[in-house]
């Protein structure tokens, strides 16, 4: 993990204002491919409208009796002029409406986040803008900064939903997405990450990105149990010197196994 990151500042007419620190915890992790890729493809999973249907051959109209005779025609026999292998007939395991949708930790998100947004970080594709102070919505302004800043082809541009000006501003400009929030997969899309001040305090300090030791399921010579870093108590050691009830081996021979004992010898002597 890097010990100091910055971005390049800048203001709303494109003049370069300096550096600003990035937060190493969430710019300067070591990238988690497979992490990313699982939660971009649970990502796209959940755009899908999962609506496509086809009937079966018990949906389609008609085919309610038996063409002709089963014998004596020699002709195939068939059952219904409805079935998947007649034209106009059903759909044979077809497509039904389903929600492709997957279930996705929480903390397996915010890593594939702070991965791609540490992936960017790392190629030098962050910037920040102080503020979209502009009188009005201006797209060609808009354009003129994302050249001075040499954003490349794709650019995301992370701005408050309240921020007016700059979503008009940017919005009909090719190849850039105005966004409120920021996710794995818009991050991993574009060439260019831009954030202004008032986002990038936000994605900071919105919530705990740290992912420590307690976050999994280590296997270590104790036991551990499902519940990630908490030991399994072990069943307590009997301790040799408290008293317990003495099992039926040591216990002292009663009077009746003593007067078992004379009956025998008397009977082989």
């Amino acid at each position: 993990m890097a010990d100091k990151l910055t971005a390049p500042l800048y203001a709303a007419d494109g003049t370069a204002k300096g550096d600003v620190s990035l937060d190493a915890a969430i710019f300067g992790i070591e990238p988690n491919v497979s992490v990313m890729h699982q939660v971009v493809t649970a990502q796209l999973a959940a755009a899908r409208a999962g609506t496509h249907s086809t009937k079966t051959r018990a949906e389609v109209r008609g085919g309610g009796r038996k063409p002709w005779r089963q014998k004596g025609l020699g002709r195939a026999r068939h059952g219904s002029i409805r079935s998947p292998s007649w034209t106009g007939g059903g759909v044979a395991h077809g497509p039904k409406p389903r929600d492709y949708s997957q279930r996705t930790p929480k903390k397996m998100k915010q890593l594939a986040l702070r991965s791609a947004l540490s992936a960017r970080a790392a190629d030098g594709q962050i910037r920040v803008v102080e503020a979209f102070d502009w009188d009005g919505p201006k797209t060609r302004k808009a354009a003129d900064l994302l050249k001075a800043m040499e954003s490349g082809s794709k650019v995301l541009v992370v701005v408050d939903r309240t921020d007016t000006v700059a979503n008009r501003s940017l919005r009909n400009l090719e190849n850039v997405i105005v966004n409120g929030q920021v996710n794995p997969y818009d991050v991993l899309w574009a060439d260019t990450v831009v954030f202004t001040s008032a986002t990038l305090d936000a994605v900071t300090g919105a919530s705990d990105y740290s992912v420590g030791d307690e976050d999994f399921v280590k296997e270590d010579a104790g036991r551990q149990s499902p519940v990630a870093g908490k030991e399994v108590p072990s069943s307590p050691t009997p301790d040799p010197s408290e008293d317990s009830e003495p099992t039926a081996d040591s216990r002292q021979p009663t009077a009746d196994s003593d007067e078992a004992a004379s009956a025998a010898e008397e009977e082989s002597t």
